[in-house]
């Protein structure tokens, strides 16, 4: 059984064409649809394009799966000097 949690409220549209529904909602992105006197308002996350790739559950566990790796197998501390002095003298 699914309880409603549904909360109703009577806002006043100022002259500025704006409602204000809380400080809780300050700086949320909200998808505003219109209906002929309905205007359901809900909280959303928007994804940019580029990144939606990283969203989908098997690039999601590729990723967590590199990070683990990078995480187990720590680089090398390398000497530089050592390195450049082998590649002159193998020229």
């Amino acid at each position: 059984m699914r309880i409603s949690t549904t909360q109703a409220s009577i806002k006043l549209i100022g002259a500025n064409g704006q409602i204000a529904l809380g400080k809780q909602f300050a700086e949320r992105q909200v998808l505003v649809e219109k209906e002929p006197g309905v205007w359901p308002i809900r909280t959303v996350t928007v994804i940019p394009d580029n990144e939606l790739l990283v969203h989908h559950p098997q690039a999601f566990a590729d990723i967590e799966n590199a990070l683990a790796w990078a995480e187990a197998d720590a680089p090398d501390h390398t000497n530089l000097d050592a390195v450049v002095s082998e590649i002159r003298n193998a020229s």
